[in-house]
């Protein structure tokens, strides 16, 4: 436990992705099995334990510690683990630390009510760093910058194979993964997964940037509108049907109405989507129905999933990744026709005579869900990864509204003793009215600044989040970007935002010049009749 401590320790403070990945690697050639394959399957989240709950460790503390100094502790750190790590005043004379396998097993078989003694004990035979990696392991609240995706490019790395190897074999193998480890670091061939329709690795798109204009037209590419909905692969194989995010989840828990619309064998890369009257609904439509392990029937009437496909990976059971894109649509249309679902339709392609062309139609989609243009090179074989000028995504240019700073909140892992959430608000009349949450798009040192200044302008506080000074006559605005805005009954605004991000800190403009509701709600799509 106390190397896989160390390890999470300096991986939440290591911000470089490949320091991180150089850390795992160490961590692999060091560690034993079954160990290091239990820290993967932690780091990764295939590891749950539902009988640690926050209120329960809430409660163990409070055996230990004045309530009190816990409540002034936790404000001031801002995250239960370390809080709760740093504050546990360990027993002489308590047993051995625990191994992380030790751990893993024993909360796999306790009932609930033997977990607090086990939790417990750990705690006092702990340090500080190991209570704290327990504690995160245990409640599954890792926030160290690595994820499953980072995990399998270090085993990739480490064992010297491409990372799409190991994507494809991920959902047919358990952890501790022993003979994941013992192919890597050569012992024994590579396994062969036993797991029907499984994930393989998606292809991805660069970002179009000017100098790669001249590249495009309409002999060498493809184009579609890039929809605002979900990466997505389904995959019916043997009978058994599976829905996969982009890095590879299962979500096929939260669709269960487009895994019945799995009729043929093969496997579909596309973007599931809300779709009604046959236009695209607002992500927030979506977003009702993610990460859901079960879906109500009113659920499943009020907001209908759909695939709009866009390529093919396997036709039946032959892999035609090698193809050409034209081919591949070609395949393409004809399964989809042969499936011949309500609820799966083609994504269209978008004729345009030059760039020129493609721009104005850029610039004027046929629906606000059109969030840009995917440009697909037409002799470009599905290939695993980011590989440069095969797939362009040129999306339109964000929108940007100046709000005002209401509320902070500190942030996890490294950014734990900082406060890096930030929540906004546009006037509406003579008062601010919340309008979305940004916790990204500045540098460390704009982040220093803004704790400072959070820090400088409280005037209230509720646990971890302050209430920062923003009055007409002193606040601070921060420009922000979004992809697009929705009409909400959840806030109070009436909107939400899409991908909302801080563009620029306005040190120089005045809170009383920033936008006002009825600017932002301009913004919004027409209402359907």
């Amino acid at each position: 436990m106390q190397a896989f401590a160390e390890l999470i320790d300096r991986l939440t403070l290591t911000p470089q992705r490949n320091g991180k990945i150089a850390l795992l690697k160490a961590y692999f050639s060091a560690t034993p099995d079954p160990e290091r394959g239990m820290a993967v399957a932690a780091i990764s989240g295939a590891l749950s334990f539902d009988a640690a709950k926050p209120a329960m460790l809430r409660t163990l503390v409070g055996t230990r510690v004045d309530g009190e100094l816990f409540a002034l502790s936790y404000d001031y750190v801002g995250d239960l683990a370390e809080t709760i790590a740093l504050i546990w005043p360990a027993r002489p004379g308590a047993n051995r630390p625990p191994d992380l396998p030790e751990v893993v097993e024993a909360l796999s078989i306790a009932g609930r009510a033997q977990v607090p003694a086990l939790i417990e004990g750990w705690l006092d035979a702990l340090d500080d760093a190991g209570r704290w990696a327990l504690l995160k392991l245990v409640t599954g609240g890792f926030r160290i910058g690595a994820g499953g995706r980072l995990v399998r490019q270090a085993l990739a790395d480490w064992g010297g194979v491409d990372v799409a190897e190991i994507e494809e074999l991920w959902h047919g193998l358990r952890p501790p993964y022993p003979e994941l480890f013992a192919w890597l670091s050569g012992a024994a061939p590579r396994p062969q997964s036993a797991a029907a329709a499984p994930f393989r690795p998606v292809m991805l798109a660069h970002p179009l940037e000017e100098p790669d204009h001249a590249q495009i037209g309409p002999d060498t590419h493809f184009a579609e509108w890039k929809w605002d909905g979900i990466r997505v692969q389904a995959a019916l194989d043997d009978g058994v049907r599976r829905l996969y995010s982009r890095a590879g989840e299962d979500i096929s828990a939260a669709f269960p109405d487009l895994l019945g619309a799995l009729t043929q064998p093969g496997v579909l890369d596309g973007e599931v989507i809300v779709l009604r009257e046959g236009k695209v609904a607002p992500f927030g439509d979506l977003q009702q129905r993610l990460n859901r392990k079960a879906v109500t029937a009113r659920m499943l009437a009020d907001h209908p999933a759909h695939i709009r496909a866009y390529d093919l990976l396997f036709d039946g059971s032959e892999d035609i990744r090698t193809l050409p894109t034209h081919a591949r649509r070609a395949r393409l249309e004809a399964f989809v026709a042969r499936s011949a679902s309500p609820r799966i339709d083609l994504s269209p392609l978008v004729t345009f005579t030059d760039f020129e062309h493609l721009a104005a139609l850029r610039a004027d989609p046929p629906e606000a869900a059109a969030e840009g243009l995917m440009l697909k090179r037409r002799d470009a074989p599905y290939v695993a990864g980011r590989v440069k000028g095969l797939w362009w995504k040129w999306k339109r240019t964000p929108h940007t509204v100046d709000a005002v700073l209401m509320y902070a909140q500190r942030g996890h892992g490294k950014r734990s003793s900082l406060y890096s959430d930030y929540t906004f608000g546009v006037w509406q009349g003579e008062a601010l009215t919340p309008v979305g949450k940004a916790y990204f798009g500045f540098t460390d040192e704009e982040l220093r600044l803004l704790d400072k200044y959070v820090r400088d302008h409280t005037t209230d506080r509720f646990g971890p989040v302050r209430a920062v000074r923003a009055t007409r006559e002193a606040g601070l605005v921060l420009e922000i970007a979004f992809e697009g805005l929705q009409r909400s009954a959840r806030h109070k605004s009436g909107v939400a935002m899409r991908f909302p991000r801080i563009a620029r800190i306005r040190w120089d403009k005045p809170a009383a010049e920033a936008d006002t509701l009825e600017t932002l709600s301009a913004l919004l799509p027409a209402a359907p009749n």
